[in-house]
């Protein structure tokens, strides 16, 4: 069959400049992408106040509403990408994602929230696998990691000006205003993909040089490859379970600086994007370049820097959610976002190099597909949940939902409820109680991430 075909701006060399723009432009469409993944959690305060929900439809929302045709939507998707132009696919899915998640600003009950943000994770499910295919067959294996560490910026930009514009627009103009914004510059990127990008040779960064021409292998030979690595299964599995408590904990931070510090949508959305955003925008990076220069002299750094990286951030987490006093708490939940967010790069360019070119695609989406379904899928949700029950457990004045739920949206949350009365108090103690001790027993998870990591090193070769 023939390659889908986008438009071209002439022919260019493999300049510096190009691919810098590349990268550069594909690191916006992710951070883009992700605007739109976690908006959620920025304005689901003001969203629980006015359509009265549950920290578990929120979890929802965040978690599995997105996640499940993200994830399952991934690998056919992936599978296209090895075979026609990856370009034309990720400028259709821009275009797709940005006007879903504008819609979400025109929804009226809850179940075309959820509607629409199927739609969502719909569109961004032909983004990411296809990026790493492109990447990794514009830049070789000595670079691929920083590479792709590179690219990931992406989330923590997007969650750095998702939760600053946001933050401050649903302070001052409400939660519906926020998703027309955010929706729109994923239009403009997709344009820009489409006019200034070009399809890149197939294997053509590789030093063995391996070739366009080469056949698109069967699903099941792509999965027997992945599957007979132990190295692969250990990395799938670190990051599974990592993605499972780090989404789980960093998608409901907003809600928790509002409730359990009083802190207003701006002062939480302020803090969650310098917090979560600048801390990824160092650590991923950091992790890529680690793996890069150690891992020269010996390969098993590039499991071995996750691994680290992942066994640092989980005493730093757990015990910046124990604190009582926010500048402390954040301080320490920074840290160990710098150092949860080393994982990328390296794990990316050990799944790349098991496979050959035409595999990668597919590669990326099996470990995305695992990441976001029980990752973002199952991570909010079961803080959502958990939050919940551990709220009624906590509550002493009677049946937490149908009491709480008279003063609004469970009861208020922040400062402002010591004012309102005993019902009022409690209903708010017991809230902010519930989602502390939820986002503690998920965050125990990435000590076993950690666990997995390290394990992997053992079946990596020490030499290239």
């Amino acid at each position: 069959m023939k390659e889908l075909t986008a438009p071209n701006i002439g022919a260019r060399s493999e300049t510096g400049w190009y691919r810098s723009w590349f990268l550069l432009l594909l690191v916006l469409i992710y951070a883009s992408s992700f605007v739109d993944r976690i908006i959620i959690a920025v304005v689901g305060q003001s969203m629980k106040i006015e359509m009265n929900l549950s920290d578990l439809q929120l979890g929802l929302l965040n978690g599995l509403a997105f996640s499940i045709f993200y994830s399952l939507l991934g690998l056919p998707i992936a599978r296209l990408a090895e075979r026609f132009n990856r370009v034309v696919l990720i400028a259709l899915s821009i275009g797709a994602w940005s006007v879903m998640t504008a819609l979400c600003g025109t929804a009226g009950a809850y179940w075309q929230l959820l509607l629409y943000r199927l739609g969502v994770g719909i569109g961004e499910a032909g983004s990411t696998p296809t990026a790493h295919s492109l990447i990794s067959d514009q830049f070789g294996p000595r670079r691929r990691a920083s590479a792709l560490s590179i690219y990931a910026f992406g989330p923590p930009i997007g969650v750095l000006a998702g939760a600053l514009g946001g933050g401050l627009m649903v302070q001052h103009m409400g939660w519906r205003p926020v998703f027309f914004v955010v929706g729109l510059p994923g239009l403009i990127f997709g344009l820009l993909a489409w006019v200034t990008l070009r399809e890149p040779k197939r294997g053509g960064a590789e030093e063995g040089g391996a070739h366009a021409a080469a056949p698109v292998p069967p699903l099941r030979d792509v999965l027997a490859v992945l599957f007979k690595s132990r190295a692969f299964v250990h990395m799938l599995l670190g990051t599974v379970i990592g993605g499972f408590a780090q989404y789980g904990v960093n998608l409901f931070i907003p809600v928790y600086l509002n409730r359990v510090y009083g802190l207003s949508f701006a002062q939480a959305g302020l803090i969650f994007g310098l917090m979560i955003g600048v801390g990824g925008l160092l650590g991923n990076p950091l992790g890529g370049l680690l793996a890069d220069s150690l891992g020269v002299k010996n390969r098993r750094w590039y499991a071995w820097v996750p691994a680290l990286g992942t066994a640092i951030g989980f005493p730093l987490v757990a015990f910046g959610l124990t604190l009582g006093q926010w500048p402390a708490a954040v301080a320490l939940i920074f840290c160990a976002t710098i150092m949860l967010s080393m994982w990328n790069g390296p794990t990316f360019a050990v799944v790349h190099g098991i496979v050959e070119p035409r595999m990668r695609a597919t590669a990326s989406a099996c470990v995305f597909l695992l990441m976001n379904l029980v990752g973002q899928g199952l991570g909010p949700t079961t803080v959502g949940f958990l939050s919940d029950h551990l709220a009624a457990r906590l509550f002493t004045q009677g049946q937490f939902k149908l009491v709480c739920a008279a003063g609004g949206a469970h009861g208020l949350h922040g400062a402002v409820a010591a004012g309102q009365g005993a019902f009022a108090s409690a209903c708010h103690d017991a809230s902010a109680h519930g989602i502390r001790y939820a986002m503690l027993a998920v965050s125990v998870a990435l000590g076993w991430s950690a666990v997995h990591y390290f394990l992997a090193s053992r079946h990596l070769s020490r030499s290239k």
